[in-house]
């Protein structure tokens, strides 16, 4: 029994930025085939598609200069579309002896996200142009019931299940691995310039990217959102879960982000998809719960906000871990 994924996605240049660095896919995968000649009633060089085998979700923000940023960025998600394509036979097989070949799924996932990272890399260093660019990248890779995310950076995958909006993915920046090792509270991190220093992504002159993978089972009623830090810096957890909690659908949930993100000032490019799991066979939702925060609230509460702002020509430090 198969969820309807209902889904948008939307990129904005924000108020302050003189280019748009972050790009983003939502894509079905299928099998094809391609007729070149046949006595069938069917014209040469027409496809023909089977069912789909999965829903594909892609966020990726660039960095490092005006030309490097949109050039890693949009190179990331080229890189693993292209592999994803050509290892096609995981997605089409993982009904069947699912158990033993997950692990092998899990880690042809890093060796993607790693051969992406080595291909940026190898540009970065043959194009002066283009020297130390590098980008985040957050996948979200749908195939019922399971949701399998990969990630590197400091853009966001979110599960909304129950009313209760929960972040599966961390951020790889400095002032979070402060915070996870005691080093730093929160508050204080939200207002570290640390906060501002990745030290995973893929390209920015580090020798590897580490993978973050993770393996979600999914309900009917779930929503999905990946975004980009130029949302997420401008509205809380507690305000994107209350406008997800809402009765517009994804396509209205997206802009109304942006919209908000900009009134608070948008000097970063502002990305978001998101994505709901509706009932099969046309059963009814489960009831929503009431937003309690309206959009006319949040774009008239803009007074005294002071987000974190991120600047695109740091790229990534690879300190240490630390203490």
């Amino acid at each position: 029994m198969f969820a309807k994924i209902t889904s948008a996605g939307r990129t904005n240049i924000g108020k302050k930025r003189s280019t748009n660095q972050d790009h983003y896919l939502i894509a079905d995968l299928n099998k094809s085939m391609l007729v070149h000649s046949t006595s069938l009633n069917l014209e040469a060089q027409s496809r023909l598609y089977g069912m789909s085998h999965g829903k594909l979700f892609m966020v990726a923000d660039g960095m490092g200069g005006h030309l490097g940023g949109d050039r890693a960025s949009m190179l990331a998600i080229d890189l693993l579309i292209n592999q994803l394509l050509n290892s096609m036979h995981w997605f089409f097989q993982m009904e069947k002896d699912q158990e033993s070949r997950e692990q092998g799924f899990i880690e042809d996932l890093q060796i993607m996200l790693q051969k992406a990272h080595e291909a940026i890399e190898k540009e970065s260093n043959e194009d002066s142009d283009h020297k130390g660019m590098g980008t985040t990248l957050t996948m979200s890779y749908v195939i019922w019931p399971w949701m399998y995310v990969v990630h590197a950076g400091d853009s966001r995958c979110y599960l909304l299940r129950s009313g209760e909006l929960r972040q599966l993915t961390r951020d790889h920046t400095v002032s979070s691995q402060l915070v996870e090792n005691g080093g730093m509270t929160e508050d204080e991190a939200n207002n570290s310039p640390w906060s501002n220093v990745l030290y995973n992504a893929l390209g920015a002159g580090a020798s590897q990217v580490n993978a973050e993978v993770h393996k979600v089972a999914l309900e009917p009623d779930d929503m999905i959102m990946l975004c980009s830090d130029g949302l997420y810096r401008y509205l809380t957890k507690t305000e994107i879960q209350e406008m997800m909690l809402g009765e517009l659908e994804p396509t209205e949930i997206c802009r109304s982000f942006i919209d908000v993100a900009n009134a608070r000032g948008g000097a970063d490019n502002i990305t978001a998809i998101v994505a709901r799991l509706e009932q099969p066979d046309g059963k009814q939702p489960k009831t929503r719960v009431a937003a309690e925060v309206t959009l006319e609230k949040l774009l008239g509460d803009v007074t005294g906000y002071h987000p974190r702002v991120v600047d695109d020509e740091v790229g990534i430090d690879t300190l240490p871990d630390p203490i």
